[in-house]
C-alpha cells in the first residue's frame, strides 16, 4: 500500500546536549517535520511512503529531501522553488526544566505554495491512504485550500485519510485553527490529537482531567472521542495520553476508540525516560498508521501505536528509526532494554 503525506521539512538546530540556547556555541542540524517524520516511519515499517512538499532550489533544500529519501521514502512529487526552508530551534528541557522550541519559518517554501504547484491526481496514483497535520494548513496562504484540494481529490478515490491535528499556538489562534479545521476534519477517517489539542481546536474536554497537572481521567477521553465522531463523522479517532513527570520522565499511553464497534482500547501505560521527545507524536501517527494498514484489531493498533512511539522518545532528533520486529518486541512486554545479543 502507498501512503502520501504532506507538509513542510525544516532544518532542526539544538545545542549540544542539554545546553540553553544562551550556551550554545554551536548546534547540531538535523531535518525533519510532521508528515516527514511519519513518512520515514512508514518506510522503516516497509511501508511505500511518499513525502510531497515544497522546497528551496538550493543545497539546504536538497539535504531536507535527502534527509527522508535516505530511509527510503519516495520523493519525486516534491515540488522545487520559493525562498527559503523553514528552521526550527530546540532547546532540551533537563529536569524540572521543559524544553523549547523557537520557529524561523515564515515565508518559507511551502507557506507561500501556490494551489497550481500540486497536480493531486498524479501524487495520488497508486495511494490509499494520505496523512496531514494541522500544521499544515496553519501555515496560511493557500494552503487551507490546498489541503482541501488534496482531501477532495481523496474523497472522490476512496483514498484513507488520517490527520493529527497537531495545534501550534505560535502559528494560528484557535479561533483560526476551529473555523479551518472544522472544514477539513469532516474528510478525514482517522483522527489524531493528545489531550490538548481537543480542547484547543474545538473545545471538547475530557471531563476530570487537567492537562497541566498532568492529571488525566481515561474515561473522559471516550466522551471526547464521541464527540468528535458526532460533529465530524470520522471513524477512528486516536489520543495520545502524557503524563509528565518533569522533563526527564513521563507517563506515556494512548487510547484508540472505533466509531463503527464504539469500543475504546487503551494501551499499556509506559514510563519513558526521554532523550528526545520532539516527534513522540508522529511516531504515534506513523505506529498507528501501520498498524492499520496491518490489520490490527483496535486494542493492536493502539498498542503498537503506543509501543512504537515509547521507543522513539529514546532516539535522538525527530525520526523514529526503529523497525517492525522492535515496536512488536515491546508491546509483547519485552521492555526491559536488555542487550540484545
Amino acid at each position: 500500500m502507498k501512503v502520501v503525506t504532506f507538509g513542510e521539512i525544516m532544518m532542526r538546530l539544538n545545542p549540544e546536549g542539554y545546553q540553553m540556547f544562551y550556551q550554545a556555541e554551536k548546534f547540531e542540524a538535523s531535518y525533519a517535520g510532521g508528515e516527514a517524520n511519519v513518512a520515514v516511519s512508514l518506510a522503516n515499517y516497509g511501508i511505500d511512503s511518499s513525502f510531497v512538499t515544497k522546497l528551496p532550489d538550493n543545497p539546504l533544500g536538497e539535504c531536507a529531501r535527502n534527509a527522508v529519501r535516505h530511509f527510503g521514502v519516495d520523493t519525486k512529487d516534491i515540488v522545487w522553488g520559493g525562498k527559503r526552508l523553514g528552521l526550527y530551534f530546540v532547546e532540551k528541557g533537563a529536569s524540572q526544566r521543559p524544553s523549547r522550541v523557537v520557529y524561523d519559518r515564515a515565508d518559507s517554501s511551502i507557506a507561500t505554495a501556490k494551489r497550481e504547484d500540486f497536480d493531486w491526481a498524479k501524487i495520488f496514483d497508486g495511494a490509499e491512504w494520505f496523512h496531514f497535520t494541522g500544521i499544515t494548513p496553519a501555515l496560511g496562504g493557500e494552503l487551507p485550500q490546498i489541503c482541501l484540494d488534496a482531501l477532495e481529490y481523496c474523497r472522490a478515490n476512496n483514498i484513507t485519510v488520517s490527520c493529527d491535528l497537531n495545534y501550534r499556538g505560535k502559528l494560528w489562534t484557535k479561533q483560526e485553527a476551529g473555523r479551518v479545521m472544522a472544514e477539513l476534519v469532516p474528510y478525514v477517517d482517522v483522527l489524531i490529537a493528545n489531550e490538548a489539542d481537543a480542547a484547543d481546536v474545538f473545545g471538547i474536554v475530557g471531563e476530570g482531567s487537567d492537562v497541566e497537572s498532568g492529571k488525566l481521567n481515561k474515561e473522559g477521553y471516550v466522551s471526547v472521542a464521541e464527540q468528535l465522531v458526532e460533529r465530524f463523522g470520522v471513524k477512528k479517532v486516536a489520543i495520545t495520553l502524557r503524563t509528565s513527570l518533569s522533563a526527564f520522565d513521563n507517563l506515556w499511553a494512548g487510547m484508540l476508540y472505533d466509531a463503527a464497534t464504539k469500543n475504546a482500547c487503551f494501551s499499556t501505560e509506559y514510563k519513558v525516560h526521554i532523550v528526545d521527545r520532539v516527534g513522540g507524536g508522529d511516531s504515534f501517527g506513523g505506529g498507528l498508521i501501520y498498524a492499520l494498514i496491518a490489520g490490527k484489531d483496535t486494542q493492536g493498533a493502539i498498542d503498537f501505536a503506543v509501543a512504537a512511539s515509547c521507543l522513539k522518545h529514546s532516539i535522538e532528533h525527530d525520526f523514529n528509526l526503529v523497525k517492525v520486529k522492535d515496536v512488536e518486541a515491546l508491546a509483547a512486554g519485552n521492555g526491559t532494554g536488555r542487550v540484545q545479543r
